[in-house]
């Protein structure tokens, strides 16, 4: 699948599309000697929820540890509302409305599921209870859970903590690395449910996900990385339906 394709489209009936809220320019990434980003350009509208799918060690997490601030790269430039956000730390970027749930969740062990709530506000004098309450409304299991310690909690919990926690920061953007990796189908099930949720409540999302199928379903777009570059992007309904997606993502003949 090294064909690029763009299927792109103009919004229906005339309407106007949605401002870009995330940009990423020309991104190029090393590690070392290694080019992990080979010109990475890609947009997120506001409201949307776009998909980056791709095999293991395409770049989808690089792209968004970029986008996060969590990586600098050797070339381009990440925009947020037209804006020049690259070169500033991670940690002062949730203070422009990035929120990041990385891959592993990395809760904090040894803190109760509050306390890593808490930690989500730190960029605010005060935690506001009405956000907790929104984490709690949206994650039951974590409200009967809120004096255990983040490290006991099953796996789909941890993910729930985590993206709770993203939550408490009042993002504008949520960037979600693999918010299914290693849950039972059931599980997977319901966070793709809440993630929806949450779109519909407002935050854009920015989504890497091995299950494409599922992504796909949920994405109003969707960019495919192969080896650091993009391959394909365009409407996830098309993606869903291409035989090159489907032959290399979802286990179906092309």
């Amino acid at each position: 699948m090294s064909v690029t394709t763009d299927l792109k489209k103009e919004p229906q009936g005339g309407e106007p599309a949605a401002p870009v809220v995330l940009e990423l320019r020309d991104l190029r990434v090393f590690y070392g000697a290694i080019e992990a980003l080979k010109g990475v350009n890609l947009t997120v509208r506001r409201g949307e929820v776009v998909a980056l799918l791709g095999a293991n060690g395409a770049g989808k997490t690089t792209t968004l540890r970029t986008a996060s601030g969590m990586i600098a790269p050797r070339e381009g430039q990440v925009l947020l509302h037209g804006e020049r956000i690259d070169g500033i730390k991670s940690h002062d970027l949730v203070r422009f409305g990035i929120g990041h749930v990385p891959e592993g969740r990395g809760v904090f062990p040894r803190m109760t599921v509050r306390e890593n709530l808490q930690m989500g506000a730190y960029r605010f004098k005060s935690v506001d209870k009405a956000d907790m309450d929104r984490v709690f409304t949206l994650f039951p299991r974590l409200g009967e859970r809120k004096s255990q310690l983040g490290g006991t909690l099953s796996g789909g919990e941890q993910q729930m903590l985590a993206i709770g926690r993203a939550l408490m920061g009042k993002p504008e953007v949520l960037l979600l690395d693999e918010p299914s990796m290693g849950l039972a189908p059931l599980i997977v099930q319901q966070i793709f449910e809440i993630v929806k949720e949450i779109n519909e409540q407002g935050t854009t999302v920015l989504l890497v996900e091995q299950n494409a199928a599922q992504a796909l379903r949920m994405a109003d777009r969707g960019y495919v990385l192969e080896t650091g570059a993009v391959a394909m992007e365009g409407e996830a309904s098309e993606l869903l339906s291409d035989p090159r997606v489907r032959a290399a993502y979802l286990g179906e003949g092309a």
